[in-house]
């Protein structure tokens, strides 16, 4: 019998509704709503039911709106639930039991924890007071993470003097002081340069082999999710519409390639290379993203015009794959038939 699977987070149908207030145009409607306001329920979450293990690295897509920090606010206690029920750490999140806060912590990458005219090594005083944490052992977590993310200089310097890629390492840092045994990371590197990017998710890489917490990373920048998680949950209008892991979504997504050519004789009039493709007269050139099975047909058809050269077909990046699911996924829910990967 195989043994008992230790879940760090389990979710049973849980879910959230909100509940808006419809509001007309015009003067004379707005006063009229006083009186008579139409309101209308809103699921940012529908039942759910997941099982993570300890130690795993989660990634949650999807696009804006899509329910992913409405999920990660339930786990984390900050919102309640309208249905169903959650247990992370074995607590239930509502509850705020100090227990359970002192073992996670969740990072919001669009607020600021920090605070903003004070130097980090101050709000990091602070913070191990809350988290009843020792002076002497505070300060040593706080010099290992800056050491890891390269920053110790900026530790006393004020953080709104620091740039966006330096306040989001320090952030980190102030999220990971207490040594949290479950992390929550919504959107950690938005609106950051290449370079904060890798290094933000370097340090990642590192901190998870290093100290094997639980992870649900939310990230609209799919290179953290490709090479990070472990699992990949996509989410759609508040559902989750795959859950496994990266390779197996690429692999049984609808494959994806981008061909790419010059053509040395350009036809004198428009050419049909396929149904849903049409090469315009005169082009010297061709870049088109393709269902991997279309490739060879369409090749065909662009080397029966002439002298073609450069020829380079290449795969579809994750991002790519991901965007091309969700489109699908509009499509089906258009003609109301359920999503397939």
């Amino acid at each position: 019998m195989p043994p008992k699977k230790d879940f760090t987070i389990q979710t049973q149908e849980l879910g959230r509704t909100y509940k808006t207030y419809r509001k007309s145009e015009g003067v004379w409607k707005s006063i009229k709503g006083f009186w008579n306001r139409q309101y209308e329920d809103k699921v940012a979450l529908h039942p759910t039911t997941l099982q993570i293990e300890g130690g795993q690295i989660v990634g949650l897509v999807g696009a804006n709106g899509a329910g992913k920090t409405t999920l990660l606010k339930l786990l984390s206690g900050l919102i309640h639930p309208t249905e169903g029920d959650a247990l992370v750490l074995g607590y239930h999140p509502t509850s705020r039991d100090p227990e359970y806060l002192r073992q996670m912590s969740i990072l919001l990458g669009q607020k600021e924890q920090l605070w903003f005219d004070l130097p980090p090594a101050d709000s990091y005083e602070l913070l191990a007071r809350i988290y009843g944490l020792k002076p002497s052992e505070a300060k040593t977590r706080v010099q290992e993470l800056a050491h890891w993310l390269g920053c110790q200089e900026l530790l006393h310097i004020q953080l709104r003097r620091l740039s966006l890629g330096e306040r989001m390492k320090m952030e980190l840092i102030g999220a990971l002081l207490h040594k949290p045994r479950v992390l929550f990371l919504d959107e950690p590197t938005i609106g950051l340069d290449i370079v904060a990017q890798t290094s933000i998710r370097e340090f990642l890489a590192h901190y998870v082999r290093e100290e094997r917490p639980t992870v649900i990373l939310t990230s609209h920048y799919m290179d953290d999710i490709s090479r990070l998680a472990d699992r990949l949950l996509l989410i759609q209008q508040g559902k989750i519409v795959y859950d496994g892991t990266v390779a197996a979504f690429t692999a049984k997504a609808e494959s994806r390639q981008t061909l790419s050519l010059k053509i040395l004789s350009p036809p004198d009039k428009d050419v049909a290379i396929l149904p849903n493709w049409v090469l315009q007269a005169g082009s010297l050139s061709v870049k088109k993203e393709l269902q991997a099975h279309q490739v060879g047909e369409a090749l065909r058809v662009l080397m029966s015009l002439g002298s073609v050269q450069d020829i380079r077909i290449e795969e579809s990046e994750f991002e790519d794959v991901v965007r091309a699911f969700m489109e699908q996924d509009v499509r089906l829910r258009s003609t109301r038939r359920p999503p397939t990967v």
